[in-house]
């Protein structure tokens, strides 16, 4: 049955899809909750409401992004990645370099857990102690509940395992739709067919400012991409060709025209339809001035700049309900952790607190949310210059929407026996 079918759009059924998701283990409660704004959303769609997804490639180094602050945490963290108590070393951030990230949830964590943001993310951290943001702790994907000494165990055919664990592609793949690489419908693009009804003009549902995604692939929501110039023209119907017009005015003449022929029809019909977005998206961004500064020389922040304007022009597009997805590269640090990550967690953050003001300054903050995901987590202990391949990690939710100024989810231990999240 087609999820857009009326027999699904009752509570039973809700519920029913919940529990479906529920097997997927601790990753996808996560997901749920995201999933469930926009079940509720494609029902009651008289205002905006929009998700947007930053993938971080690669498996982002969660210890050295969310960083254990007390003082028993902190030299546990110190001690496995290879420090020397509170002043750090090896891949361990230095405890006095994080006083000015230091997060203050307005409800403690237990046992006086206490965790700072990397030094570079001063942004996000302001938007966390302001109650804008809030951290997800230890999320991964997860099918039944697991204990290391069972994972570690002879026994561990009995407990089934996500697929292809530590592979980027599939956990890329599973983070998007719950399935390894060779899915081809994602969450977000569940979420668009739910939304579709809600949209005047549906094909602007979902939208990737990153190239083609699963992420966005529904049983009927087709995924838009744009670049960070705005909408992808067909040159050929849009501009002269060799300084023709008379070639144009053919190529138009010819996706226009019907024949016997089913594929021939249904690529005119594609061709028409993107020539005709295209239009509506330049002419719809070409109406959004922001005057919110956006940092330079930063792939994700000119990404999520586009998503603030085609936001603010979701009136001119027809849209009421989207979901989007962004992503930036460069996590797999294996090597040279310590050298690399502070540049990416810098963009990361200015990026993305650029944007939370852009919706301030379009009035729109509290409608939309943005979250960030990864392939997984890394390993808690070095390898000696960075870390390996893990699982579970943090991650970041931002909005005025969000129940900011708080922690989700249970903070993990840290031991030399206990390595990954």
């Amino acid at each position: 049955m087609h999820l857009l079918q009326p027999e699904l759009h009752t509570r039973r059924a809700f519920l029913r899809r919940s529990g479906q998701l529920g097997l997927a283990g601790t990753a996808l409660p996560f997901a749920l909750n995201l999933a469930a704004m926009g079940e509720a959303a494609a029902f009651t769609a008289t205002d905006y409401k929009a998700l947007v997804c930053v993938f971080l490639y690669g498996g982002n180094d969660y210890a050295n992004t969310v960083v254990t602050y007390d003082d028993p945490s902190y030299l546990k963290y110190s001690a496995i990645r290879g420090g020397n108590g509170l002043g750090g070393g090896g891949i361990a951030i230095p405890k006095d370099a994080l006083g000015a990230t230091l997060l203050s949830p307005t409800a403690a964590l237990p046992g006086g857990r206490q965790y700072a943001l990397h030094p570079a993310m001063s942004g996000l951290t302001g938007l966390f102690n302001s109650g804008k943001a809030a951290v997800q702790l230890n999320v991964g994907p997860l099918v039944v509940p697991l204990t290391r000494a069972q994972y570690n165990g002879s026994n561990r055919s009995l407990y089934p395992l996500p697929p292809k664990l530590f592979s980027h592609n599939d956990q890329q793949s599973v983070w998007q739709s719950s399935s390894p690489e060779g899915s081809t419908i994602g969450w977000g693009g569940n979420i668009g067919d739910l939304a579709l009804s809600s949209n005047a003009n549906s094909l602007f549902t979902c939208i990737s400012v990153t190239g083609n995604a699963v992420f966005l692939s529904g049983d009927s929501a087709l995924q838009y991409q744009v670049s960070t110039s705005g909408a992808i023209p067909i040159n050929g119907v849009k501009n002269s060709v060799y300084g023709s017009t008379a070639v144009r005015s053919a190529l138009t003449s010819l996706i226009q025209q019907t024949s016997g022929q089913t594929l021939e029809n249904e690529y005119n019909k594609v061709t028409t339809r993107a020539v005709t977005s295209e239009s509506l998206v330049t002419t719809g961004i070409a109406g959004v001035n922001l005057a919110t500064p956006f940092p330079a020389n930063n792939g994700l922040a000119d990404q999520l700049r586009m998503v603030a304007r085609l936001i603010g022009a979701r009136g001119t597009m027809g849209t009421k309900r989207q979901v989007f997805m962004v992503s930036m590269g460069g996590f797999d640090l294996h090597d040279n952790l310590i050298s690399q990550q502070p540049g990416l967690m810098q963009r990361l953050s200015d990026a993305m607190t650029a944007f939370h003001n852009a919706t301030v300054e379009l009035g729109i903050a509290d409608k939309v949310t943005a979250f960030t995901a990864s392939d997984f987590g890394r390993t808690l202990n070095s390898n000696g210059d960075g870390s390996d391949h893990g699982w579970g990690s943090h991650h970041l939710m931002v909005g005025g929407a969000v129940k900011g100024k708080a922690f989700y989810g249970s903070a993990p231990p840290g031991s030399n026996t206990n390595t990954t999240a």
